[in-house]
């Protein structure tokens, strides 16, 4: 029989951080990631200042200030006939922790699996998918799962931690169900050219705005990464459009854009989000913990799910490396988790529900075209939303700390 003391189901941003923070403090960890690697198109690749903070607390800000990234500095609408309006400058927090910084997710994944696998206690298996939970006695006691390969086994644990997202597998096998909150929008992600030539400091985001529909660029170094938002059911309207009418659209809302839309070859180079906004009333059963979007998935209405899911999983490390080390996690140990995390976790998600309401709701049902004008008022007349949305942005709520166990003197090349 496999036995490990822990089991992180899914690996992305909380459960490879999780897994590197349990193996510093000696737990035998084992994550188990479905795919083959890392490299998945379109996903979150924002690293807050609190994440950054961590891993200078982890010493590996040296190594991870060397991964190809650029730097979000500021949050700003364009205004026809006048310059942008800065709700958010990243500038005005203490350096060094004064930006948001861009960089593939499949980097910073790579990065997270490499400086824990220096650690004796930490294994990653790729290619293994969890397909069901194992009980003994009304606990659970690990995961069955199935490889690329088809090959089928048990992993024992002294605790089971999901991590495998907003459609988490493990979550619905615990009978764990989430609380919906209305989404106005879904987004249809995809890229188009960038020249050298053209202004706009990578890692810029620029939005435009139409009725019933919006777009948003992030600006990389080659390319604009693309994020199309419109009603939730519209999807249908896009397939029946066609590529053609698709272009015609991002056309529109971007003109300066226009000259490069061929480069959208079919509907199939669009990558879908269904977006949601849900969150677990109790984020624990015996012997198992949801964290990150598998206890609260999150809009990507000001983009702070991944920093949400890593100070997650910092808590869970926590509260929990003791209780690991010992052999046996009691349920309360659990649940201390969830009232650490809950707060922060309803505060970010209230905000998002407030823009869903104000910003993005009217825009998607034609109320309104243009730039937000709550935002745009804020900007202009109350300065103090220029100092309160960049911490937020930046850091959260209750941001944590690295344990003690965790940290580790700067490495030096």
């Amino acid at each position: 029989m496999e036995k490990t003391g822990c089991v992180v189901v899914g690996g992305g941003p909380a459960g490879m951080m999780l897994g590197l923070l349990l193996a510093r403090a000696g737990v035998d960890v084992t994550v188990l990631e479905k795919h083959a690697d890392f490299f998945r198109d379109f996903r979150g690749d924002t690293v807050h200042a609190s994440t950054i903070r961590l891993i200078d607390e982890l010493g590996l800000g040296e190594e991870f200030r060397r991964l190809p990234q650029s730097r979000l500095s500021n949050v700003a609408f364009p205004v026809p006939g006048g310059p942008p309006v800065t709700v958010g400058n990243f500038d005005t927090l203490p350096p060094p922790y004064n930006y948001v910084a861009m960089m593939p997710q499949w980097d910073f994944l790579n990065f997270l699996a490499d400086a824990a696998a220096t650690e004796p206690s930490f294994t990653l298996r790729m290619n293994h998918r969890a397909t069901a939970l194992v009980r003994n006695g009304g606990r659970v006691t690990g995961v069955r799962y199935r490889t690329a390969a088809g090959a089928e086994g048990e992993l024992r644990a002294d605790l089971v931690v999901a991590t495998d997202g907003r459609h988490s597998t493990l979550r619905a096998a615990a009978g764990l169900p989430p609380k919906d909150y209305p989404v106005p929008f879904d987004v249809w992600w995809f890229r188009l050219p960038r020249h050298a030539s053209e202004p706009g400091a990578v890692a810029g985001i620029v939005p435009a705005f139409g009725r019933g529909e919006a777009l948003v660029a992030l600006n990389r170094t080659d390319y604009y990464q693309m994020g199309y938002l419109a009603p939730k059911g519209t999807d249908a309207r896009i397939q029946a459009e066609g590529v053609g009418g698709f272009r015609r659209r991002i056309a529109a809302l971007r003109p300066d854009l226009a000259d490069r839309v061929d480069a959208i070859a079919s509907l199939e180079e669009l990558h879908w989000l269904d977006v949601r906004l849900d969150r677990l009333r109790q984020w624990h059963i015996n012997g198992l913990l949801c964290i990150g979007d598998a206890a609260h998935a999150m809009s990507p209405a000001g983009g702070v799910g991944i920093n949400l899911a890593i100070q997650d999983a910092v808590a869970a490390a926590d509260v929990l490396a003791s209780a690991l080390l010992r052999g046996r996690v009691p349920r309360t140990e659990l649940a201390k988790v969830q009232r650490r995390r809950q707060r922060p976790t309803v505060i970010v998600q209230t905000v998002q529900r407030i823009l869903h309401r104000l910003v993005f709701g009217p825009i998607m049902t034609g109320q309104r075209s243009g730039a937000p004008a709550v935002l745009l008022f804020l900007g202009r007349r109350i300065p103090a939303i220029g100092r309160v949305m960049p911490r937020f942005i930046a850091f959260g709520p209750r941001p944590e700390h690295a344990p003690a166990f965790a940290r580790r003197a700067p490495q030096r090349s």
